[in-house]
């Protein structure tokens, strides 16, 4: 069990494509002028004084799972309980509308008015859709069940477009916030997460982004539900109705959770470049909450199947 350590927020970063950091936050190792060192450590308290580090994955066992990258912490009480690459970039999916959220609900006046445009349709084949046309209008709000219950690629776009005037512009707003919780192993190109080459993160960077999300009382009500019905008005103008569902096994009762744990959020993600991919947030009978994270899983089953395997660890 790996205890909350300290770290600064500028010495984490990754340089180059699927980099793997054997010691992100290993101060010890590094030469600093006495005066940089001792106000760089007085940044890393500020810094991660509350946050789960990853200092050494030698005592887990990475035979524990199958997926590329894995990893459980304890947010309550600041401990990693399991880690497995947890600093090698990879592509995202779905999992990317967390930031997206995180934007909208830090950011976002959520009873704004947003009209869909063109350029919010995504035609990509096989992307998931919340099944927006061009002219439809929904509150902001609405929109953020339409990002996360059915992993909408459209709705992230309206979303984007909405708040900072183009895909390009949120996807800045989206790499600042990320550097500000310290995610520096991120880059996003876009509020969904279909691949782009520039897009992709990390098992870690990917929990900072959600235990800052967590903070939003309306972050977990979007992704604690399974079910959303929008009220809305098409481009002609009339009342319309769409109602979506969201796909987490353990929410919807496809999988059993653990005894013990109750799964309270998270989001799915899945592309044939980022394979299966899932983050949550976990309760135990203590109200102790966990995030847990699994990255390129080989097969749906197989990602619910790894999942299981960490968050058990919990109530071992």
């Amino acid at each position: 069990m790996i205890c909350c350590l300290t770290a600064g927020m500028f010495l984490c970063g990754c340089s180059g494509r699927a980099a793997k950091l054997e010691h992100p936050y290993s101060f010890e190792e590094r030469e600093f002028p006495i005066e940089a060192e001792e106000a760089e450590r007085e940044h890393e308290a500020l810094f991660a004084s509350d946050l789960c580090v990853v200092n050494d994955e030698g005592e887990f066992n990475p035979a524990d799972t199958t997926s590329e990258a894995a990893a459980l912490f304890d947010i309550s009480g600041q401990q990693v309980l399991y880690s497995k690459n947890a600093f090698e970039q990879l592509y995202p999916a779905s999992i990317t509308k967390v930031m997206t959220l995180l934007l909208a609900v830090k950011y976002g006046n959520l009873s704004d008015s947003v009209t869909v445009t063109e350029e919010a349709m995504i035609t990509e084949a096989g992307a998931t859709l919340a099944g927006l046309k061009p002219g439809d209008t929904f509150t902001l709000e609405q929109l953020l069940y339409g990002l996360m219950l059915p992993s909408g690629n459209d709705a992230g776009s309206a979303i984007a477009i909405h708040m900072a005037g183009s895909i390009e512009a949120f996807a800045d707003m989206m790499n600042e916030e990320a550097q500000k919780l310290g995610a520096t192993g991120t880059h996003f190109m876009n509020p969904h997460g279909l691949t782009d080459e520039n897009h992709y993160t990390t098992a870690y960077d990917l929990y900072l982004i959600f235990n800052e999300a967590l903070k939003y009382q309306k972050f977990r009500d979007v992704t604690r539900a399974t079910a959303y019905t929008a009220n809305y008005v098409d481009g002609a103008g009339s009342q319309m109705t769409k109602t979506w569902e969201g796909g987490n096994w353990y929410m919807v009762g496809q999988r059993e959770t653990p005894e013990g744990l109750v799964v309270f959020s998270g989001k799915t993600g899945t592309t044939q470049a980022a394979g299966y991919c899932l983050i949550m947030a976990s309760r135990d009978q203590e109200n102790k909450e966990y995030i847990s994270v699994v990255l390129k899983a080989p097969s749906r089953p197989g990602l619910y199947d790894n999942m299981t395997k960490i968050i058990t660890k919990i109530v071992d």
